[in-house]
C-alpha cells in the first residue's frame, strides 16, 4: 500500500510460468497415474491442504480488508489442458470463496473457443489473453461471448516471449507492443502485461514445453520484457510509458536509471575431481540397490542429478550398443565406463551409444533432470531412467542408484572449505565427462550486478557462494551469460565459484564476469 500498487493475485495451484512442472510439486507423481489439474481425489487432497494454508494468509491483504489485493485468479489457462474438468473448477471456486469470501474471482484463457469453453465457469469472471500477433477486435468479441458484460480484459498481454535451448532469442518489437497497447486502451480495455519485468530460472526451476518434442526452457527469463532480467528499464518501457500517458497520468521526471553493473573480469578455475570420485561427498548416505532402474520420483530426489551404476555383464571386444529403446532417459544421461566418458544418451534425440569394455567394468550413467514439462497434457513428467536400458540384447540389471545432494554439499562450504577433496591427479588432459571445478572471485569492495560468461565450456551448472545460478549451455544457446545479482557477492570475502561441467572443459578453464547480458549467440542486450 505504501507504493500505491494494487495486486492481482494468481495463486494457482497450477501457474505455468515456464516453471518446473508449472509450479506443482513433483512429489505429486508418487502416484504415477494421478490426473493432475482434475477432480482426482489424490490431487484434490493436496490442493486442499495447500490452499487451506495459503489463502488464509492472503485474507488480511484483501482490498476489502484494507489491503491491496483487488482480484484473485482461479487456476491458470485451464482451457488449454486436456482434462476440461468442470468439477475441478467448481471445487476451486468453492475453496476460494470459502477462504476469500466475496473477493472478485476470475479466470484467464487463450484466444480460442475451445480454451474459453473449458476454462470458464459461471461465477468466475472470464478474461482472455493474447500477444501482438492477434486481431484485438476478434479476441475481445470472443471474450464477450463468454462474458457478456463487464470490462474487456487481456490478462496476459505478451510483451516478449520465452527461450528454449537451441532457439534464437525471442524478441517482440517495441513498436508492435506499444501500438497494440494503444489500441486496447483506446477500446477502454484493461491490460495486464506478461512479463513486465524479466526474471531468472535459478537452480533447477526452469520448466519445459512438449509440443514438437521435449524443449526445456533456458535459465534466463529475460523475456525481452520492458524491465530486463536485472530489473533495468529498456526502450520498450519508455514506449509503453508514452502510450499510457495518453490515457492516464504517469509519474513526472526521469525514469530511474539501470542499477550499476561491474565487469569483474576473468577467474581461472582448478579441477576438484570427476563426479565418480566424489560420491562419498555428494551421496554420503550411499546408494540404493535395485534390480531395475528407479525414477527420481521413486527415490524421492526430484531435481538435479542422480548417478546410476551397474557392471558390464560381459566383455565387449567390439562396439556394442547401449540402447534406451523406450526413450527412457529423462532427460540427459552422461555415460562412463570405469570413469572414462563415453558420450551421451538424450531424451528423444540420442537413444543409442556404442560402448566397449571388459566383464565387470563399472558402467555409470549420470542422469540430469532438465526441467519438467510445465504446459499441456504431458506435465506428469517422470525423471531419471524411466525404463530399462539394454546392452545389445541384454537388459541391464543390478543397479546402484546414488541420490546426489550437490547443493547440500556446496551449502556446507564444499569444495572450497575442504581442500583435501581436490583431486591430486587432476590434469588438463582429463577434461571430458562430468567434473567439478572451483575458483574464487577476490573481493573488490563492490557488490554490483554482473553477468557470468562460460566461453568454451560445454554444458553444466554454476554456484556462486553456495547459490545455484542455474544451467549454462553456450554451445546450444541462445543464452551466453548468466545473471549474477549483486547481493550474492561479498565485498570483503573471497567469492566462491563452483562449476559442474558435464561434457568437456575448455583447455583454458576460465570464466568471465561481464557488465552486460548476452542472451543471443551473436547479439548483446545492453
Amino acid at each position: 500500500n505504501q507504493t500505491g500498487l494494487l495486486v492481482i493475485l494468481r495463486p494457482g495451484p497450477y501457474i505455468c510460468a515456464e516453471w518446473e512442472m508449472g509450479g506443482l510439486p513433483a512429489w505429486l507423481l508418487h502416484k504415477p497415474n494421478i490426473i493432475l489439474r482434475s477432480a482426482d481425489p489424490d490431487y484434490l487432497q493436496a490442493v486442499d491442504s495447500w490452499l487451506a494454508v495459503l489463502l488464509p494468509k492472503m485474507k488480511p491483504w484483501l482490498y476489502s480488508n484494507g489491503g491491496n489485493i483487488i482480484s484473485v485468479q482461479v487456476e491458470n489457462e485451464y482451457g488449454s489442458y486436456f482434462a476440461c474438468d468442470y468439477n475441478y473448477l467448481r471445487h476451486l471456486h468453492t475453496l476460494f470463496q470459502l477462504f476469500l469470501e466475496d473477493t472478485f474471482l476470475f479466470t484467464t484463457d487463450g484466444n480460442t473457443d475451445s480454451e474459453m469453453a473449458c476454462g470458464t465457469l459461471e461465477g468466475l469472471y472470464a478474461t482472455i489473453d493474447f500477444g501482438t500477433d492477434t486481431n484485438i477486435t476478434k479476441a475481445f468479441q470472443r471474450q464477450r461471448r463468454f462474458e457478456p458484460s463487464g470490462p474487456l480484459v487481456n490478462s496476459e498481454f505478451y510483451t516478449g516471449w520465452l527461450d528454449h535451448w537451441g532457439d534464437n532469442h525471442a524478441q517482440v518489437g517495441l513498436e508492435k507492443v506499444s501500438q497494440m497497447l494503444d489500441d486496447m486502451l483506446t477500446l477502454g480495455a484493461s491490460v495486464n502485461m506478461y512479463m513486465f519485468e524479466g526474471g531468472t530460472n535459478f537452480g533447477y526451476w526452469n520448466g519445459a514445453d512438449y509440443d514438437t518434442g521435449f524443449r526445456p526452457v533456458v535459465t534466463s527469463y529475460d523475456y525481452d520484457a520492458p524491465l530486463s532480467e536485472a530489473g533495468d528499464p529498456t526502450d520498450k518501457l519508455l514506449a509503453i510509458k508514452n502510450v499510457i500517458s495518453k490515457f492516464r497520468a504517469v509519474p513526472e521526471g526521469p525514469m530511474p536509471p539501470a542499477t550499476p553493473k561491474y565487469a569483474y573480469g576473468f577467474v581461472t578455475l582448478k579441477k576438484v575431481g570427476n563426479i565418480t570420485a566424489l560420491l562419498d561427498t555428494l551421496s554420503p548416505q550411499g546408494p540404493l540397490r535395485s534390480q531395475y532402474p528407479l525414477t527420481f520420483e521413486e527415490i524421492k530426489q526430484y531435481y538435479g542429478y542422480v548417478l546410476y551404476r551397474t557392471k558390464l555383464p560381459r566383455t565387449l571386444e567390439d562396439k556394442t550398443p547401449l540402447i534406451s529403446p523406450l526413450n527412457g532417459v529423462h532427460d540427459r544421461g552422461y555415460v562412463l565406463v570405469n570413469g572414462v566418458f563415453q558420450g551421451l544418451l538424450e531424451r528423444e534425440t540420442i537413444l543409442v551409444l556404442n560402448v566397449t569394455g571388459k566383464e565387470g567394468d563399472t558402467l555409470d550413467i549420470l542422469v540430469e533432470n532438465m526441467g519438467r514439462v510445465n504446459f499441456g497434457p504431458y506435465i506428469n513428467d517422470l525423471k531419471g531412467l524411466v525404463s530399462n536400458l539394454y546392452l545389445g540384447q541384454d537388459i541391464l540389471s543390478d543397479w546402484l542408484i546414488y541420490s546426489l545432494d550437490i547443493d547440500g554439499a556446496i551449502a556446507t562450504g564444499w569444495p572450497h572449505a575442504q581442500p583435501q577433496h581436490t583431486d591430486p591427479t587432476a590434469s588438463s588432459q582429463d577434461c571430458k565427462g562430468p567434473v567439478f571445478y572451483m575458483g574464487t572471485l577476490e573481493p573488490t569492495g563492490l557488490a554490483w550486478d554482473t553477468f557470468l560468461k562460460l566461453r568454451g565450456w560445454t554444458k553444466g551448472q554454476v554456484w556462486i557462494n553456495g547459490v545455484n545460478l542455474g544451467r549454462y549451455w553456450p554451445q546450444k544457446g541462445p543464452q551466453q551469460t548468466m545473471y549474477v545479482p549483486g547481493p550474492l557477492l561479498s565485498t570483503s570475502q573471497p567469492n566462491n565459484i563452483t562449476v559442474l561441467e558435464l561434457e568437456e572443459v575448455p583447455s583454458d578453464p576460465r570464466v568471465l564476469f561481464m557488465d552486460r547480458a548476452q542472451l543471443n549467440r551473436s547479439t548483446e542486450r545492453s
